[in-house]
């Protein structure tokens, strides 16, 4: 009987990998995830930036001066955050098109970026600097569109314009062969003539629509109907340990959580961290605890698992000399996050007992970080920093200096030192009884 159960069990897991590693290459998430990594660093470039605008400048400067060094980091602030989602629709079209093997997917980019601008309103209320009363004006593009509150509206865009455009670019019927006698560049351009065309007016056709029957345009529509719904949903308390803790339990599985948190949740906690930099930046009210800053900086602390803790119980508890030696490899990765030597290597994927704090701490991490920012007894992140920041720098820096930050994530730490523990012993008494060998001799 327990022979069947466990054979029941292994071909379960075994199906519901080879499901899961299914999606992990579904194309359209695969771009979205080379598309997110791909503008990170831009965003990283911002919260640098507003860092030193607000915490590192008025500690050296004051008044009129102040105002104009900030301007450095304003400048940044406008080509970086307030243009985010005209900088992830093209990205997204890149990473579609190269994943896809289409043979030009610059022209897919130009399709891309030319169809999130075709469809934007044509006309947009405005109130002027000291004015009262709102102003319609026209012909313009407002940071409003094309940042942050348009990042959902550019992956649609960026999605379905490039799947539009391969579709109709592979009739051949449609191909405009100049022959060889034209420079490569040429040939291309006129290859891709007709279905840029037919792609461009069929998002213009929609955009016509829109605005004649409806009286409004795609990026408030997607804004309004799918991407305040879903970042309610997604960004809450419930809804982000769900999701995380859903996305590390695939990582114990030997599947990159990222296949479900960098499409579910990280384009939906970015637009919190834009929201709370430019609030930052503004000097007004932050508004969200949950964001992409803070659930690594309480939740993967020396990477996915929380496993710095975990290191740190080996090194002060383990008996176990195989244990110690993986530890010691990995300690050094894993103060900067990355921590694929412990996960393989120890290894955690596969390893039940070590699964459940792998997946619960980080789970506990982020429930007790947001309890203490609800209660005021820390600040709330508002600085993007490289996912590769130490633990304890990370705290300190993505609150913009807030030490009661760095007390938190230490709490954390150690606390999850003693969570591991127990696991952490079952997981190295298995270990010693599948290999035949008593404690004692260890």
């Amino acid at each position: 009987m327990s022979d069947n159960v466990t054979s029941n069990m292994q071909s379960f897991t075994d199906r519901f990998v080879e499901f899961s590693a299914r999606i992990a290459n579904q194309v359209h998430l695969r771009s979205l995830r080379d598309a997110f990594a791909g503008v990170m660093p831009i965003f990283i470039l911002a919260g640098l930036a507003v860092l030193v605008n607000n915490v590192v400048f008025p500690w050296i400067f004051e008044g009129e001066t102040l105002v104009r060094f900030k301007v450095w980091g304003e400048a940044i602030i406008n080509g970086t955050l307030n243009i985010a989602a005209l900088l992830i629709a093209p990205m997204i079209a890149w990473s579609l098109a190269r994943n896809k093997n289409f043979g030009n997917p610059v022209s897919a980019v130009v399709i891309a970026l030319c169809s999130f601008i075709i469809m934007m309103p044509m006309q947009v209320d405005m109130v002027p600097v000291g004015g009262k009363v709102a102003v319609s004006l026209t012909s313009i593009l407002t940071f409003a569109n094309i940042g942050s509150t348009g990042i959902f509206a550019g992956v649609i865009i960026g999605l379905l314009s490039t799947e539009i455009f391969i579709r109709i670019a592979q009739f051949k019927q449609l191909e405009i062969n100049l022959g060889d006698n034209v420079p490569p560049a040429v040939s291309q351009s006129f290859s891709s003539l007709l279905p840029t065309i037919i792609t461009l007016s069929l998002f213009a056709v929609f955009a016509a629509l829109l605005s004649n029957l409806l009286h409004t345009d795609l990026i408030h529509l997607i804004t309004t109907l799918i991407q305040q719904p879903l970042r309610l949903i997604n960004t809450s308390l419930p809804g982000t340990l769900f999701i995380y803790s859903f996305g590390n339990f695939l990582f114990t599985l030997g599947i990159h959580q990222s296949v479900v948190n960098s499409v579910v949740l990280e384009p939906f906690l970015l637009i919190n961290t834009n929201e709370n930099m430019l609030a930052y930046a503004a000097g007004q009210p932050i508004p969200h605890i949950i964001n992409n800053i803070f659930v690594p900086t309480f939740g993967m602390v020396g990477g996915t698992g929380s496993t710095i803790s975990l290191l740190i119980a080996i090194f002060l508890f383990s008996r176990q000399k195989a244990s110690k030696q993986v530890a010691r490899l990995a300690i050094t990765p894993g103060l900067f996050n990355i921590n694929e030597p412990v996960i393989f290597g120890l290894p955690i994927v596969f390893n039940v007992p070590l699964m459940i704090p792998f997946v619960l701490l980080p789970a506990i991490g982020i429930f007790f970080a947001w309890v203490c920012t609800t209660l005021g007894l820390m600040s709330r992140c508002v600085v993007m920093i490289p996912w590769t920041t130490p633990p304890v720098l990370s705290a300190w820096l993505a609150t913009a200096g807030d030490w009661r930050a760095v007390v938190v994530q230490l709490i954390i730490i150690v606390f999850g030192v003693f969570f591991y523990l127990p696991f952490l012993k079952i997981s190295e008494r298995v270990a010693l009884r599948n290999n035949g060998i008593n404690d004692q001799d260890a």
